[in-house]
């Protein structure tokens, strides 16, 4: 145990805020040795450390796995014996120690999981079954830990051959003795109803069960379950109405083991009910009546909230159910539903309240995003609808009578009552909307029998102009406007904006939040022509007061949590500065400065990954509008900061920085590289900055911008070779072989033919050896598209007999082979405009000028000209300017370590033919004017060679 010391010292010390950064780093430094992976499993293993030393090493460990189980290509990246250690050991380790740490070995083997089962890890089943003990819940719960951990996977996924052959080599060998399982779990359970920590134990291992259930049934139902359907229905029904006063808690806030266990019922349930109905229907009804039962007699408190939420999630799926809905169809239980069951879940609680005072941020995330839907308002808003829509007129009735009542009570005593008007609102809100909401648009389609803008002008309209009422009423009030801000018309959104806008110096946090979500969502919208619905014009006016405000509220405390901790206003500023467009430059000065402040201070510890994305994309944004001219002058600004990030390696920034920093230089493409960018060069070809996954795609684009701009520079320092070096390694994966063309593209249309000479039989045969080993489909195609970009670009030295004098180089005449076996028939299957159209020019130069084809291919001259006229049947428009940022949807984006694509500043497409518009017209005119050059010999090939059809198109062509 000697010799783990100074690395469990180091986990201590990475705990302590004074010196995480500097034992961080020792313990990077210590990874590179072989075993590393083992210390932190045995340290984590060993109860000789304290916990939170075991926690920090699990923590370590679940990193380093993350990092260094395999490349992308699914190699290992650890040295094998260290792979088979960690995979004999990690089972039995993950069951013997502590909760909390299993769930960080949980995610480890996860990751395992995602790259090794089934078929390089086939024994682990076996293993697992082999643990399972019928008397001992603990070791079970450890068992089913590492199971959920690996099964979990499959929730999300699409159906797939592959993923049926995993589940089914799990079913296999589980799905029996997890039944088993279970039925032994239910008899403990019986026997030990007077031992509470048995019943605690039992329960935790109930939990897991049910969670494993879900994944097993995710993608289809298990044979055996559907045989043993009626035995797990009953188990589900006893424990959904199962009491012990042993297991009740006194926790107000926190769910205990009954109402977890429910809860999870409560899913298995919906996806039963959603996924296997006809199996599943007849046992309905006695779940019904227990959720009714249990939602009437379960109280307020918090812990209660993801059960009442899963429950009523259950029952929006019954009432979607054709064959019984029919059971709702009553007024009178309608009426009870309502009353009983949504009323009470819509209205806010004292917890709710004190959330909304003392946790604003949290309260508004629950409220606004997606991710909370285990909120028992949105759950109850749902089963309104959803009961709405199957029985429109009498529930709309019924509940409008309620929303009458609720505002009639606050009318009576605002200042007591006002509960009752937000009760109100939220139930108008649920009444009123129909299908799915989007985070474009909000809602789109409405109940017919109310009217939106009138509720809103008779009862909400006065909140917004109001000074003294109640914070939560406007934010009501703001939110309605943000819910139904399609159905707003656009008369009625230039009366309400500028008390929106109004409302962002509001000195309540959730009030300014709200504001700041619905002017930034509204800003964003479109009419149906495409326009914004705001008119940019009337913003440009208020800008530098709106920008100076919202940032005062990002810096007004600067410690780094607090600065990023408001996602919703830092998006506000992102839509205000990427609306200005060309106008942002009256105000770059102070928004810059803003952002390099904020850029600053929250590298020192990036913790919300939302915020960042944000303040980048704002950046970017800057660097998009700012006039080319003076980019230079804008990235002299920026480089200190971005050098900085890199410096410190701040991973979660780095991908952006790549971005933002391509983005600068390749705005004035032509100009040297200024001096500043001089000193990543080096760094930049060299391998470290490669090995992390999520840097690469910026990384080449960074590349990529750099190459034109210090052409000469690399020539001299003789480092041609080396960026090459880095196209060889990103085209041999899969994953990053896009990137590795664009690289090779900009080298090729850079350097002077004679500096790349050398190189030639290389690139090359590295093409060849990848379309004979592991070409895809995609890489196919890029090699065509390369094929294209070369063969057209005669004026600079290259074209098609170039590309077959460089493919003779590597074997005689492999040529015919390629141009026949993929070149003419893939150039049909481009996709891109662009890509045609360098495609056909390509074809068009060839057809015109190649000595090949007159000597060495004369029967590929048809069958060119036949592909160039099958490409101009349907020939690609010209490229219009995309304008990529006003679709920006970033509510899809991913976040993370990873590469997280930057909208403001997407990598532009660049027309290297702008000239030709006309493509028809031009390819008639430059096979008309090779022909005069070439003393008729196209002509006399067009009679010998193509069909009568052929014939009659091209020379219509050549008349144009």
């Amino acid at each position: 145990m000697a010799n783990l010391a100074p690395l469990a010292q180091l986990l201590d010390a990475s705990l302590d805020p004074r010196q995480n950064k500097e034992a961080e780093l020792k313990i990077r430094a210590e990874e590179k040795k072989p075993g590393f992976a083992l210390s932190l499993l045995q340290i984590t293993a060993s109860s000789d450390f304290q916990y939170n030393t075991r926690l920090a090493s699990a923590l370590f460990f679940k990193n380093f796995i993350k990092r260094n189980w395999t490349d992308v290509e699914g190699n290992y990246k650890l040295p094998q014996q260290d792979v088979t250690s960690i995979k004999t050991e990690i089972v039995g380790l993950m069951i013997s120690v502590p909760r909390g740490i299993q769930t960080q070995l949980g995610e480890a083997i996860s990751v395992i999981a995602d790259s090794d089962f089934w078929e390089r890890w086939d024994t682990l089943v076996d293993d697992l079954v082999s643990r399972l003990k019928p008397d001992n819940p603990v070791v079970n719960a450890g068992v089913l830990q590492v199971a959920h951990s690996i099964f979990a996977r499959w929730r999300p996924l699409y159906e797939s051959d592959e993923l049926f052959t995993e589940i089914n080599h799990v079913l296999g060998k589980l799905s029996q003795p997890f039944l088993s399982l279970w039925q032994s779990l239910d008899a403990y359970i019986d026997s030990h109803s007077n031992d509470k920590q048995a019943l605690q134990n039992a329960f935790a291992e109930l939990d897991l069960v049910l969670l494993l259930f879900y994944d097993l049934s995710c993608q289809d139902m298990p044979p055996v379950f559907e045989d043993n359907l009626q035995g797990i229905s009953a188990l589900l029904l006893k424990y959904l109405t199962y009491n012990n006063e042993l297991l009740q808690t006194d926790d107000e806030s926190e769910p205990g083991p009954l109402e977890n266990t429910k809860a999870n019922i409560f899913e298995a349930l919906t996806l039963y009910m959603g996924k296997y109905y006809e199996d599943f229907g007849r046992h309905v009804t006695g779940f019904v009546e227990s959720s009714w039962h249990l939602l009437t007699t379960t109280g307020p408190e918090p812990k209660n909230d993801i059960l009442v939420s899963k429950a009523l999630h259950f029952l929006t799926s019954v009432a979607g159910n054709r064959a019984q809905v029919q059971s709702f169809s009553d007024p009178n239980v309608q009426t009870q539903i309502v009353e009983k069951v949504i009323l009470p879940n819509v209205a806010l609680r004292d917890s709710d309240v004190e959330m909304f005072e003392d946790e604003p941020i949290e309260f508004i995330r629950r409220d606004l995003e997606g991710s909370d839907s285990e909120t028992r308002r949105r759950a109850a808003g749902d089963f309104l609808r959803q009961l709405s829509d199957q029985f429109e007129q009498s529930v709309t009735q019924i509940a409008t009578a309620l929303i009458q009542q609720c505002l009639q009570d606050f009318s009576s005593n605002p200042s007591e009552n006002w509960r009752s008007k937000d009760t109100a609102v939220s139930l108008f809100y649920a009444l009123a909307s129909k299908g799915a909401t989007t985070s474009t648009h909000g809602v789109t389609k409405t109940n017919s029998l109310v009217d939106i803008g009138d509720f809103f002008s008779t009862n909400l309209a006065s909140d917004l102009q109001n000074g003294d009422a109640q914070p939560l009423i406007k934010v009501d009030a703001i939110k309605y406007l943000y819910v139904f801000r399609s159905i707003i018309t656009k008369e009625q959104w230039q009366q309400v904006m500028p008390l929106l806008v109004n409302h962002l110096g509001n000195s309540n946090y959730c009030v300014y939040t709200y504001a700041a979500v619905a002017v930034e969502r509204v800003l964003a919208m479109t009419d149906e022509t495409g326009k914004p619905v705001i008119d940019p014009a009337s913003i440009a006016p208020l800008a530098s007061d709106l920008l100076e405000h919202l940032f005062s509220l990002v810096e007004k405390d600067r410690a780094p949590e607090k600065v990023q901790e408001n996602e919703f206003v830092m998006r506000c500023i992102m839509r205000v500065l990427i609306i200005l467009r060309e106008g942002v430059s009256t105000v770059a000065e102070s928004v810059l400065q803003h952002l390099t402040t904020i850029t600053t201070i929250i590298a020192a510890n990036p913790s919300n990954p939302k915020f960042y994305y944000y303040h980048f994309e704002s950046i970017g944004a800057l660097i998009r509008f700012t006039p080319a001219a003076q980019s230079e002058a804008l990235g002299s600004v920026l480089f200190s900061p971005f050098a900085a990030i890199l410096s410190n390696q701040v991973e979660e920034f780095i991908p952006y920085v790549f971005q933002l920093l391509a983005a600068l230089l390749e705005a004035e493409p032509t100009k040297p590289l200024p001096d500043q960018y001089k000193p990543l060069i080096a760094p930049i070809l060299g391998p470290a900055l490669w090995e992390q996954r999520g840097n690469v795609p910026g990384l080449a684009r960074l590349l990529s911008a750099i190459v034109p701009r210090a052409a000469d520079e690399l020539m001299s320092a003789n480092q041609v070779g080396l960026v090459l070096g880095i196209f060889q390694k990103l085209v041999s994966t899969k994953v990053f072989e896009g990137y590795g063309f664009d690289l090779l593209e900009t080298v090729v249309s850079t350097f002077p033919g004679p500096a790349l000479d050398q190189y030639w039989l290389q690139i090359i045969n590295i093409m060849l050896t990848r379309l004979q080993k592991g070409q895809s489909q995609a890489f196919q195609l890029r090699f065509v598209r390369f094929y294209h970009f070369v063969s057209s670009r005669d004026d600079k030295g290259l074209g098609a007999d170039f590309f077959v004098a460089a493919t003779d180089r590597v074997q005689h005449d492999v040529f015919r082979q390629l141009y026949t076996g993929i070149i003419l028939p893939k150039t049909q299957e481009l996709a891109r405009p662009l890509d045609r159209k360098v495609a056909a020019i390509s074809l068009t130069k060839t057809l015109a000028d190649s000595q090949a084809f007159v000597d060495r291919y004369p029967k590929g001259w048809p069958l060119t000209c036949n592909a160039l006229l099958k490409l101009l049947e349907d020939p690609p428009l010209p490229p219009t300017e995309a304008d990529v940022v006003a679709e920006l949807d970033v509510e899809d984006s991913s976040f993370g370590v990873g590469f997280t694509q930057l909208n403001t500043v997407r990598r532009p497409t660049v027309d290297p033919f702008a000239e030709v518009t006309d493509l028809r017209k031009w390819v008639g005119q430059y096979l008309k004017a090779a022909d005069q050059r070439h003393g008729g010999r196209i002509g006399r090939v067009v009679n010998e060679g193509l069909s009568p059809d052929a014939k009659k198109v091209l020379s219509a062509y050549m008349m144009l």
